[in-house]
């Protein structure tokens, strides 16, 4: 268990190592770099991430996993109007138009290797936590009478995350979010006529 000081040291070198990926891309960040934006020595990172690099990137990746549910918040957790939709359809776009074709969270999964359990993991449950607050949203709107109640709460949520990540990989290889902005406009009026 962290102390509260030792807490705060590594949530700064996360952060350093974070910054340094978002600027240079993972592949040309080395612990040096992170210990020098974080103000760290190599025995302070090995203190915190034993197993050198690999650790590091995977709490990295969950700290940017965590990032993108709170760059949609609070219209995320309050999916109870047409309104709000519309404001976290327009708080996710922003996101990834700020993103551009450089997608910190998918770079570092594949520097880790997606097929290890630990990397996987941080995937699976960014997407359940995603999936869970849209589906709330829908089951909400059923409930106001918003959306239909034909409508499957779950599959719908999946066909709207499936949407974004569709058009954020259009996005990263066009660096337009054209794409992006129609499915889930074309997703949130399907939900509407419904």
């Amino acid at each position: 268990m962290l102390t509260k000081k030792g807490a705060a040291t590594r949530l700064r070198i996360v952060e350093a190592a974070a910054t340094e990926i978002r600027e240079r891309g993972v592949g040309n960040v080395t612990l040096d770099d992170v210990g020098s934006r974080s103000g760290t020595g190599k025995s302070q990172l090995f203190h915190y991430f034993p197993e050198g690099r690999e650790q590091l990137l995977l709490a990295v990746a969950q700290h940017e996993a965590d990032r993108v549910i709170e760059d949609q918040q609070p219209y995320l957790s309050e999916l109870t109007s047409w309104t709000a939709w519309r404001q976290w359809r327009d708080a996710v776009v922003g996101r990834y138009r700020r993103q551009g074709v450089h997608c910190p969270l998918g770079a570092l999964i594949m520097e880790i290797d997606r097929r290890t359990p630990a990397a996987q993991e941080v995937t699976r449950q960014l997407f359940a936590q995603w999936q869970r607050q849209v589906e709330i949203g829908i089951e909400k709107m059923q409930a106001s009478g918003h959306i239909s109640r034909d409508i499957e709460a779950s599959a719908a949520a999946s066909a709207l995350l499936a949407a974004i990540q569709g058009g954020v990989v259009i996005l990263m290889s066009t660096g337009s979010s054209e794409h992006l902005e129609a499915a889930l406009d074309f997703c949130l009026d399907h939900l509407r006529a419904a």
